[in-house]
């Protein structure tokens, strides 16, 4: 087949298997991202691969052009999600419960990621890549406790019908934030394992472009943002002609944030943030966005983090009791230092939210 016929195939199997599982995950009171996931694992080697690998080869050849092309659709899909993300994030929320989402988002990265470190300096060395590297092999392990994704974060959220909730804008700011400070960490760890040491520099760029490019989106940004679309929607005649301004505004912020060195699901969201804030986002367009990022490009991404997840490697009982070993650290110390922020932020779960949405 040629590569265009294999990535028509990818696309509409990572769709039927990712909304047929999704739509089953619903059913059974869980998120529909689950069903995702789970549809790109047994597509991959974990279930089909091991099974059938002459038939999991050909649906998904391992060609670096071909994997390339999924790839791009998948990672432009999850740009889209975090712009309709952002798109229902409610600022006047967000403010009110900012500390306790502060608050948790600094526990929360803070208490996973020491907890890694203290995990990785006890692995035995047949685990590590050579003895001498156990300081930054720890700090990864760390790192990789403490971020959470906030693509499926966001679909979580959404799924469970938390989006226009106190406890969901909680959930979404402090995990952005995460994430934020999460590639601040990986970009020391990585200097010191390239250099020896920290690269001070480049850290600092970082933190200060990400400083600047939120207060010039909050402010000129929002302004500018609020007049494109509005002569947008009221001079340009083409169909669409506000759609596609709308992912434009989303592409630069997006590419803004790569530059600046930090995640472009950052842009991605905070552009989702100004765009949803103008009046002239009728719920028409909302609509149409919604349909083709959830319908179309969401199980492909989701289905495609499934498919790099191959669970054959747990049938080595030293992995095995490594993974286990993880899920429960990461899985307390997450939990633990997101009640501990919650708890030093103020946030009351047992007070009704009066934003939920009945």
């Amino acid at each position: 087949m040629s590569a265009e016929a294999i990535l028509l195939l990818q696309i509409a199997l990572l769709i039927f298997t990712g909304r047929l599982l999704g739509e089953i995950m619903q059913r059974l009171r869980q998120p529909s991202v689950m069903g995702q996931l789970l549809g790109g694992v047994l597509l991959g080697p974990s279930v089909l691969g091991a099974f059938w690998p002459s038939l999991e080869h050909l649906l998904f050849p391992p060609v670096g052009e071909q994997k390339a092309m999924i790839e791009a659709i998948a990672q432009f899909g999850i740009i889209l999600l975090l712009l309709l993300t952002g798109m229902e994030t409610d600022l006047k929320l967000v403010r009110r419960v900012g500390r306790a989402a502060v608050c948790i988002a600094i526990a929360g990265v803070s208490v996973p990621f020491v907890a890694g470190v203290v995990f990785g300096n006890f692995m035995p060395e047949s685990l590590l890549p050579s003895p001498e590297h156990r300081l930054v092999a720890s700090l990864f392990l760390g790192t990789a406790l403490a971020i959470s994704s906030v693509k499926i974060v966001s679909m979580v959220v959404r799924d469970m019908g938390f989006m226009r909730r106190d406890i969901g804008q909680v959930i979404i700011a402090s995990a952005v934030m995460e994430d934020t400070i999460g590639w601040v960490i990986i970009a020391i760890t990585f200097s010191l394992a390239r250099q020896g040491s920290v690269d001070l520099r480049s850290v600092s760029l970082s933190i200060l472009g990400t400083g600047l490019f939120l207060l010039i989106s909050l402010t000129v940004g929002r302004v500018a943002v609020y007049k494109l679309i509005r002569w947008t929607n009221d001079y340009l005649l083409s169909d669409a002609a506000v759609i596609s301004v709308i992912l434009l505004i989303t592409g630069v912020m997006a590419l803004i944030t790569y530059f600046i060195g930090v995640q472009t699901v950052l842009g991605a969201f905070v552009a989702g943030i100004l765009i949803g804030e103008s009046p002239f986002l009728t719920k028409h367009i909302d609509q149409q966005l919604r349909g083709l990022i959830l319908g179309f490009f969401a199980p492909v991404f989701f289905g495609m983090a499934g498919l790099t997840t191959d669970l054959s490697i747990l049938a080595q009982p030293s992995l095995l009791a490594l993974t286990i070993g993880l899920i429960a650290v990461a899985s307390l110390g997450k939990f633990g230092g997101a009640f501990l922020g919650a708890t030093i932020g103020g946030f009351d779960a047992e007070k009704p939210s009066p934003s939920a949405v009945p």
